[in-house]
């Protein structure tokens, strides 16, 4: 799937691996792309794609990812003003970090992980993620069969390419009980759409990424970093934005690839 010329979607983009990826597809060639973010500083990040690019490329909407009114105008507003989207990126996503159980040292009582977090971060990571694909999928299906096309055929070329952001606390992680689960859900969506969505010629993957250099991680502090995570990655650093930016780009491009990415930079759980 060639990029220039085409149009996306991503969500998640003020900040993280959502800018950088927003960034390398308008350096790549896109027409549009729609840059989606609850914090207004969306607008400098378009802004200064813009700027970089000598053209408007980058079409900023402020709004919740989990909002499904605000999901549907993104893409009504897109379809408008340049035609179908055919690449989405959704990589908004939160941390609600705490031990599942954990007893009161003072009381004796265990307390448990708050439900209402574990719903928030599912909302957000998991359930938004997957609608915002579906999204992309509905609306090329629909001009398909506005075109008179049914099931895709392989000559036709491929369609469009949908890449989920996981983690590589998928596989587990301390302290991550509503996160962990919301990435390893991604990959049962991933391996659900990539054999759906085929159907209207749109391709599905998802990649891991390891410790990144996002404002997330960075939260974590830099005593944290240092101890719990640079010791257990064979590169001994965070991986930079634009790495992953870049391994999404050759997912959404390379049509031979499919399934899963691990770009972890050699990472392994100290558990």
């Amino acid at each position: 799937m060639k990029l220039s010329g085409k149009i996306g979607v991503v969500t998640g983009a003020a900040s993280g691996i959502g800018m950088a990826v927003s960034s390398e597809l308008a350096h790549r060639g896109l027409k549009a792309v729609a840059l989606v973010d609850r914090s207004e500083q969306i607008l400098e990040v378009a802004s200064s794609i813009n700027e970089k690019s000598g053209q408007t490329v980058a079409e900023p909407f402020v709004g919740d990812t989990t909002n499904a009114a605000f999901r549907e105008h993104v893409f009504d507003e897109m379809v408008a003003r340049h035609g179908t989207p055919t690449i989405c990126i959704p990589a908004a996503g939160i941390t609600r970090d705490q031990i599942s159980v954990k007893v009161d040292s003072a009381t004796g009582r265990a307390v448990i992980y708050p439900i209402e977090n574990f719903r928030l971060v599912m909302e957000v990571n998991l359930v938004a993620p997957v609608y915002w694909a579906m999204e992309m999928i509905a609306r090329v299906a629909e001009q398909r069969r506005r075109n008179g096309l049914k099931r895709w055929e392989p000559e036709e070329g491929v369609q469009g390419s949908i890449v989920f952001i996981g983690s590589v606390s998928s596989q587990g992680n301390v302290g991550q009980i509503s996160y962990a689960a919301t990435k390893a859900g991604l990959d049962g969506a991933q391996a659900t759409l990539s054999q759906e969505a085929i159907y209207h010629g749109v391709r599905c993957a998802i990649i891991h990424p390891g410790y990144t250099n996002t404002p997330m991680v960075r939260a974590l502090g830099e005593e944290f970093i240092k101890k719990n995570v640079l010791p257990y990655s064979r590169l001994r650093r965070l991986i930079e934005p634009r790495e992953i930016a870049d391994a999404i780009c050759f997912l959404v491009s390379n049509s031979a690839v499919s399934g899963q990415l691990w770009a972890d930079a050699g990472w392994h759980s100290p558990g």
